[in-house]
C-alpha cells in the first residue's frame, strides 16, 4: 500500500503509527483489518500463533466501526486498531480453551474486565492466541492443539505461556496483543520473540476473567512491538476493578506522559545473582553493552547483592503450583470441564475426566501442589515459602532505597530449538530464574531487545520496578531503545 507517497506494509507498523495515519485518514479501519486478516492468512501456517481466529467477525466490526467514526458515534482515539488476546483471557461468545483439552469447547457467557476495556476502546478482536495449557510452561509446547513457532527461527520455541501473543506481535499477524504472566510468561517469550512485553505492578490491572492459575501471582499484560504501544496499551487496561478484590484503588495515569527520553542521573542497581551459572555468553555481552548505553546516557549504574534471588525459583514453584492445585480442583468433569465417556462410578468419572482432560504438564504442577499442601509437608514446604516470599519482597524494597530500578536478563538464554527442554521440566522450569522473584515481590517488570546473538536470535533485558514504579521502567526502556533502534535494525527471518 502507498502511504504518503511511500509503499508501506500496514503490519509493519506500530499502534501510534497506526493511529497518526487513521488521523490524518492516509488509511482506513477497513484497510488496516484487511491487510492483518491477509497476513495472517499468509503466515499462520509458519507460526501457528492462534487457537481461534476471526476474520470475518472483524472484518464486518471494522466496517462498523468506521461508519460510527464517520459519523461521530465513536471518538475513542484507538477505535478499530486490531488485537489479539490470550486464550485464558474470558471473551463472551468465543471460545476460551486455556489450550486444553479440558476448555476445548468452553464458551464463556462473559468478557474479561480487561477485554470490556478494550470493547469501551472500539478495539478489533482478531483471535484467541495460543500458549502453555492453563499458562503453565515456558515454550508453548505443552498446548493441547499445536506448538507455536518463533518467528526469528520456525524449528525454536517462541516461549511461554504467552508464546502465541509473542509470537504473533513479532511476526505482524496482529500490532499487539494481551498476555498473562504468572513467572514471568509475558516478558521470557517477548525476549525470546525480540518485542517488548511489561508485566504490570500485581493489583494495577484487573484479573476479574482470567483463568486462574496462581492467584496470587498471575498479571494480564501488554506484548507490543515498542515502548510507546506499552505505554498506550497499559493505559486502557489499568485501573481498579470491584469485582477484582486484589484490584488496586490508584489515581489513572497517562503512562505515554512517562516517556522523557532521558535517564540522566537514574540509579540502576544490577543485581550480580542474575548474571551466574548458565548464562549464555552473548547474552552476558549484550547485557553489558546494555549497561554501558546507559551510564553513557548519564544513569548511574552500580553492582549489589540481592542474594534472596538464589531461592526465588524454589519459592516459586512451590506457592505457583499450590495454588494450581486449588484452582484447577474446579475441573472434575462434574461442575467444569471435559467430561470422559469411560466411567462406571463417581470416582472413575473424576480419576479418567481429569487424567484425560489435563496434559502431562498440568498434571505435575497439580500433583507437586496437592503434596506441598498436604498434612505433614504443609510446614516444611508451603509455609516456609511463604515465608521466604516475605524476605523477597523485604530484599527487594530495600533495593529500592537505593536504586530507582534493576536491570537483569529477561532470560539466561535466547529461544531454544523445539524440543530441546520439553523431556526435561526441571531444565525448563531454570529457564524462569530471571523473572519469577518479580511476581513472587508483586513488581513490574519490562522486557525489551538488547540485541542479537551470532545467529541473529533476540536477546531480552528486563528492567524491574519498585510497586507502582510502572513509569520509571516504561521511561527507561523507551529512553534505551531510542538510543540503539532494535526494531529499524533487525527483523524475523522466518528461517527455517
Amino acid at each position: 500500500m502507498v502511504i504518503g507517497g511511500k509503499q508501506m506494509d500496514i503490519t509493519e507498523l506500530t499502534v501510534h503509527e497506526l493511529q497518526e495515519r487513521l488521523e490524518k485518514k492516509e488509511i482506513t479501519i477497513s484497510e488496516i483489518t484487511k491487510a492483518y486478516t491477509d497476513r495472517i492468512e499468509e503466515k499462520e501456517k509458519d507460526v501457528q500463533a492462534f487457537v481461534t481466529t476471526l476474520y470475518s467477525e472483524a472484518q464486518e466490526e471494522a466496517k462498523q466501526i468506521e461508519e460510527k467514526v464517520t459519523t461521530g458515534e465513536i471518538t475513542s482515539k484507538f477505535a478499530g486498531i486490531p488485537i489479539g488476546i490470550k486464550d485464558n483471557i474470558c471473551t463472551k461468545g468465543i471460545k476460551t480453551t486455556c489450550s486444553s483439552k479440558m476448555l476445548e469447547n468452553f464458551v464463556s457467557p462473559y468478557d474479561a474486565t480487561v477485554v470490556e476495556k478494550l470493547k469501551e476502546e472500539n478495539l478489533i478482536n482478531l483471535g484467541k492466541l495460543n500458549m502453555d495449557e492453563f499458562a503453565m510452561g515456558g515454550s508453548t509446547e505443552y498446548s493441547a492443539f499445536h506448538v507455536t513457532k518463533n518467528p526469528w527461527n520456525l524449528n525454536t520455541v517462541p516461549g511461554g505461556s504467552s508464546g502465541g501473543s509473542a509470537a504473533a506481535v513479532a511476526a505482524n499477524l496482529v500490532p499487539w496483543a494481551l498476555g498473562s504472566d504468572t513467572g514471568g510468561s509475558i516478558r521470557q517469550p517477548a525476549s525470546f520473540c525480540g518485542v517488548v512485553g511489561l508485566k504490570p505492578t500485581y493489583g494495577l490491572v484487573s484479573r476479574y476473567g482470567l483463568v486462574a492459575f496462581a492467584s496470587s501471582l498471575d498479571q494480564i499484560g501488554p506484548i507490543t512491538k515498542d515502548v510507546e504501544d506499552a505505554a498506550i496499551l497499559l493505559n486502557i487496561i489499568a485501573g481498579h476493578d470491584e469485582k477484582d478484590t486484589t484490584s488496586e484503588a490508584k489515581e489513572k495515569i497517562d503512562y505515554t506522559k512517562c516517556l522523557k527520553n532521558d535517564v540522566k542521573g537514574l540509579k540502576i542497581g544490577i543485581p550480580k545473582e542474575f548474571f551466574g551459572e548458565g548464562m549464555q555468553g552473548e547474552v552476558k555481552k549484550s547485557l553489558q553493552e546494555a549497561i554501558q548505553t546507559y551510564q553513557e546516557m548519564g544513569a548511574e549504574v552500580e553492582e549489589f547483592s540481592l542474594d534472596i534471588a538464589n531461592y526465588a525459583l524454589a519459592t516459586y514453584y512451590i506457592i505457583a503450583c499450590a495454588e494450581a492445585s486449588s484452582n484447577l480442583g474446579r475441573f472434575d468433569g462434574i461442575r467444569y470441564g471435559y467430561r470422559t465417556q469411560n466411567f462406571s462410578n463417581l470416582k472413575e468419572l473424576y480419576r479418567n475426566s481429569r487424567s484425560e482432560g489435563f496434559g502431562p504438564e498440568v498434571k505435575r504442577r497439580i500433583i507437586l501442589g496437592t503434596y506441598v499442601l498436604s498434612s505433614g509437608y504443609y510446614d516444611a514446604y508451603y509455609k516456609k515459602a511463604q515465608q521466604v516470599r516475605t524476605l523477597v519482597k523485604k530484599q527487594f524494597e530495600e533495593a529500592f532505597e537505593k536504586y530507582d530500578i534493576l536491570l537483569t536478563p529477561t532470560s539466561p538464554t535466547v529461544a531454544f530449538e523445539i524440543g530441546t527442554k520439553s523431556n526435561n521440566p526441571l531444565e525448563m522450569y531454570l529457564a524462569d530464574i530471571c523473572t519469577v522473584s518479580v511476581n513472587i515481590a508483586g513488581l513490574p517488570g519490562i522486557s525489551i531487545p538488547c540485541g542479537v546473538d551470532a545467529q541473529g536470535m533476540p536477546i531480552g533485558m528486563q528492567l524491574i520496578g519498585p510497586r507502582f514504579g510502572e513509569e520509571a521502567i516504561l521511561n527507561a526502556a523507551y529512553t534505551f531503545e531510542q538510543k540503539i533502534k532494535f526494531r529499524e535494525n533487525h527483523k524475523p527471518q522466518f528461517r527455517k
